[in-house]
């Protein structure tokens, strides 16, 4: 386990401190795919109780980022390249249907605020750090997501990015890969709110999701011993 991170207290409730610092200890890869989480451990690298131990492993389990094993207790979830691909055909698919809904159905107002979002994630995207990265891509689906009008959509895209926080918290890591999803990002912008074609902007959002999709094995392959799967699991 690594060295203890004694959470200071702050106004937001200590379940929630405990799932940030936790979550962000997983996607850090401080925390590594299979590693057993002990509670008596957690208590005291955190120095919280067990019962703010529990609570905080029972919502990362709802965003995947942990298994309960029968007999064994929580693990940092282990993925394999097959389910990774399968999370992003999903995602590439809703993606394609939100942009092909937002070249049908925004209105002027949601068109010039998702062009002007693209001018400032030249900043705050491309040329930002982390947490830029992370907030404007959020800001550019909701923009997306809210053109397009349709709340189920929403609500399933929002489950789907929850599940792969940690491949897009890897892709937020590569500048390289960084300055091709803003390329990307651009022409799903040119065709669904300058040009209006709803198939070419499904096209570009699903090609978007296609490419991180790849990117996203690749990533976490290289981040996990390939034998450590049997190994955790034994």
């Amino acid at each position: 386990m690594p060295d203890p991170r004694i959470i200071a207290q702050r106004a937001a409730p200590l379940r929630q401190q405990v799932v940030e610092i936790l979550r962000q200890d997983i996607l850090d890869n401080i925390m590594h795919p299979g590693d057993r989480l002990l509670e008596n451990t957690l208590c005291e690298r955190y120095g919280v109780s067990r019962t703010v131990i529990r609570e905080a492993l029972r919502q990362l389990e709802s965003e995947s980022l942990i298994t309960m094993l029968p007999n064994r207790g929580p693990i940092v979830t282990i993925l394999s390249a097959r389910d990774i691909e399968s999370l992003y055909e999903v995602r590439a698919s809703l993606e394609g249907l939100a942009g092909e809904l937002f070249a049908r159905n925004a209105h002027a107002e949601q068109v010039g605020h998702l062009v002007e979002h693209l001018v400032l994630m030249e900043t705050t995207y491309l040329a930002g750090d982390l947490r830029t990265r992370g907030e404007s891509k959020d800001e550019f689906y909701r923009i997306l997501l809210g053109g397009g009008g349709n709340e189920v959509l929403s609500a399933s895209l929002k489950g789907i990015h929850t599940r792969i926080g940690i491949f897009r918290h890897y892709a937020f890591l590569d500048s390289e890969r960084v300055n091709v999803s803003m390329q990307e990002l651009r022409g799903i912008v040119q065709s669904a709110a300058v040009d209006r074609d709803p198939a070419v902007a499904r096209q570009r959002c699903e090609e978007h999701i296609r490419l991180a999709g790849a990117l996203a094995v690749l990533e976490y392959q290289a981040r996990v011993d390939p034998t450590a799967d049997a190994a955790h699991l034994s």
